[in-house]
This record gives structure tokens, sequence and C-alpha cells, in this order.
């Protein structure tokens, strides 16, 4: 079990970065919020799992523990693997996934790509026993459910774009063109499920910028 990776940043993709371990480059997979938090060039600690299989060993790189181990409990859920594990932890952060499960928003769970209604039902009925946290859980203050790290607030949906978009190696200037256009597509994203998935929009981003 590697449980974690911490190097320089040699390269950053769309869907992961390669992790430079004892001369050796580790590629792990990673989700739009924890690219955006990479540079190439500089350290970085990644909390990892690794995901067996009898053709492959796949290495899935985090932000921090909490969201590895949330991760790896999705995977428990019936019809879970480690894609559709990630692709939840692209949609929502721990917290609001947490909060998705405890209260049983299925329309939240249904904004993950793949996840149906059935899905998210399926997912609230096996874990929301084992996460234990409900929204009364949660402190006065606002902060995070009692018993848990804290999250480190979430950069908003431009300042993780471009920062992926300058770390894929795009100017600054590069990457604020293309948010400024993606800006229309983002208030469609909020207005249809109340949140901007920027997945897509790092994809329409490389779209745009590669045209030009």
């Amino acid at each position: 079990m590697i449980a974690s990776v911490h190097g320089r940043v040699a390269a950053v993709s769309p869907d992961g970065a390669v992790v430079e371990v004892g001369g050796v480059g580790l590629s792990v997979h990673c989700t739009p919020g924890t690219i955006a938090r990479l540079q190439v060039g500089e350290n970085a600690r990644l909390a990892t799992s690794l995901v067996v299989r009898e053709d492959s060993l796949t290495l899935y790189g985090f932000a921090d523990d909490d969201e590895r181990q949330l991760f790896e409990l999705l995977q428990t859920a019936n019809g879970v693997g480690p894609r559709l594990a990630q692709a939840v932890l692209a949609i929502h952060p721990p917290r609001e996934v947490r909060r998705a499960v405890s209260t049983a928003d299925v329309k939240a769970l249904m904004q993950v790509p793949g996840i149906g209604r059935k899905g998210a039902e399926r997912l609230v009925l096996e874990l929301r026993d084992r996460l234990g946290v409900t929204s009364t859980d949660t402190a006065l203050d606002g902060g995070a459910p009692a018993g848990l790290p804290a999250v480190a607030p979430v950069a908003p949906w431009r300042d993780q774009l471009a920062a992926a978009l300058v770390g894929l190696g795009w100017s600054g200037r590069e990457a604020d063109a293309a948010v400024a256009e993606l800006v229309p597509l983002a208030e469609e994203q909020v207005a249809a499920t109340g949140a901007v998935e920027v997945a897509v929009l790092l994809r329409q981003a490389l779209r745009l910028l590669g045209r030009s």
C-alpha cells in the first residue's frame, strides 16, 4: 500500500500528475481540484491509494488523507469502482459528500456523471451508517462536522481553473482569457445543478486553447 507520495512535480495533465520520488516518476490520477493545487517544478505531498487489478496498478492521489479515506469508503458500496469514486470527489468536496449521504440528498449525488437515481439511493442506503455524519453534527459556526479534520477551503472555480491551466504550461494571460470565455458555461451549470463542474470546464478550456 502506497499511502502517500512526496516529491517534485515533474508534469501535470488534465487527469493527473507525475511526481518524482527517489528518482522514480510516479503517475498519479487526481481530481481537477487537486491538480489545480500542483505546480510543475515545486514539491508536493499527495495522499494516495493504490488500486491493484490483474493487469494494472493505478495510483490515485488526493489533497489530504480525509479525501483518500472517503475515496476508499465509497468503493465499498455496490457498483462503485475507483473511477466513479474519484468522479464523486471531482464534483463534491468530502464534506458535501458526507452531507449528501447523511441527509439522503439524492439530487446532489446525481450531479456526478455515472450516478443515476437508483445509484444515488444505493449510496445513501449502504454508506449512511458508515459515515455517521448528519447535518446536525456540524459546528454552530459552520465548521467541519464534529470529529472530522477541518477541510481547507476550496478556491473559487476561476482560481482553480486558471491554476490548472498554468500548471499545464499555458501563460497566465492565456489561462485568464480561457476562464473568461467559460463564465457563461459556469453560470449555466450553477443554474442547472447548483454547482460548478471544474472538470468539465477544464476539458472545455483545453479545447479552446488548443484551437487558438
